[in-house]
């Protein structure tokens, strides 16, 4: 690995003057977004209709007979299925406000610092580590 590809430290502080190294953080920064988004998808592909399997009689009765009585009640008697529901919900909800968070107001410093850090990692450790390929490699050298 070439020298110029190393950020220089400062500290705690990363040399953010390099390009390439901003563009490296923001490609960790988007494979974590992906990464949380798979999570919560997996989260509904397996652990809801498992839940959901498990209030089968209580959905059909919802159906005939609807009020936050019964539905209350479906999932007072159900505790695996409605803390399988509130999860899947509960991680959805924390990874929209999170993501609208970086969106609106931006990447916090800490968060910023600790990708920084991450991909200066990744850089050291070279093309051993997993996330090589994704966050260092540039188009043209996966092109070749």
């Amino acid at each position: 690995m070439e020298h110029s590809e190393q950020p220089s430290m400062s500290g705690n502080n990363f040399d953010n003057s390099d390009p390439v190294f901003g563009q490296q953080v923001q490609r960790l920064h988007k494979l974590t977004v992906y990464g949380r988004w798979i999570f919560v998808a997996c989260l509904w592909l397996i652990i809801a209709p498992i839940a959901l399997w498990n209030l089968q009689s209580e959905i059909a009765l919802w159906r005939q007979y609807f009020t936050w009585v019964a539905v209350r009640y479906g999932l007072v008697y159900h505790p695996l299925a409605t803390i399988g529901l509130a999860f899947c919900i509960a991680m959805t909800a924390s990874v929209l406000v999170w993501q609208s968070r970086n969106i609106l107001v931006g990447l916090p410093e800490q968060e910023k610092q600790r990708l920084e850090k991450q991909v200066f990692r990744i850089r050291q450790q070279g093309q051993s580590h997993p996330l090589w390929k994704w966050v260092c490699q540039t188009q043209r050298e996966i092109k070749d």
